[in-house]
């Protein structure tokens, strides 16, 4: 996907959060805010996107979203765990109605076999629903990697605003 698409992805995120009444936050962290920036790209985005966290270190994700040093220390900063924590953590410290998360290994190096490089983890949490978790891995260098959880993230946020 090129940027156009990227921001036409966004644009379709905002209308559906604008006819659902929905105000968005982000928590990210292999993405470094490019989901938020994404979504503010489109004019009138500050209708809909009430506040972005770039929590790429550990303490970041601790102070800023609330994430549990214990579940960074058994889990690991990318894990589902996390995710969801990133997620919950930016819905309750934002007045936003939905909040999307994103934690992975962008690579080139940082991988294991257990993780390996692309490992991204999601989060999608939203007032009075459960928060849904998943994960993908994406092939390609550290920008692809970056782009196609950017996308990802469009998909999952257009999901939480249209599904009933």
């Amino acid at each position: 996907m090129d940027k156009q698409a990227v921001i036409g992805a966004a644009f379709d995120v905002l209308a559906a959060c604008r006819r659902a009444k929905l105000k968005v936050a982000t928590a990210e962290s292999c993405t470094g805010g490019l989901v938020a920036a994404a979504l503010t790209e489109v004019p009138g985005s500050s209708e809909i996107v009430e506040r972005g966290f770039v929590t790429y270190s550990n303490e970041a994700k601790e102070e800023m979203l609330a994430v549990s040093p214990a579940l960074l220390l058994a889990f690991g900063a990318v894990s589902e765990p996390v995710a969801r924590a990133m997620a919950e953590g930016a819905l309750a410290r934002s007045h936003a109605d939905m909040a999307v998360s994103i934690t992975g290994i962008a690579g080139p190096g940082g991988g294991s076999l257990e993780k390996p490089v692309g490992l991204v983890h999601f989060g999608l949490a939203r007032k009075a629903r459960a928060t849904q978790t998943t994960h993908r891995i994406f092939g390609g260098d550290r920008a692809m990697v970056r782009t196609l959880a950017v996308e990802f993230a469009l998909e999952l946020l257009l999901d939480g605003a249209t599904k009933p």
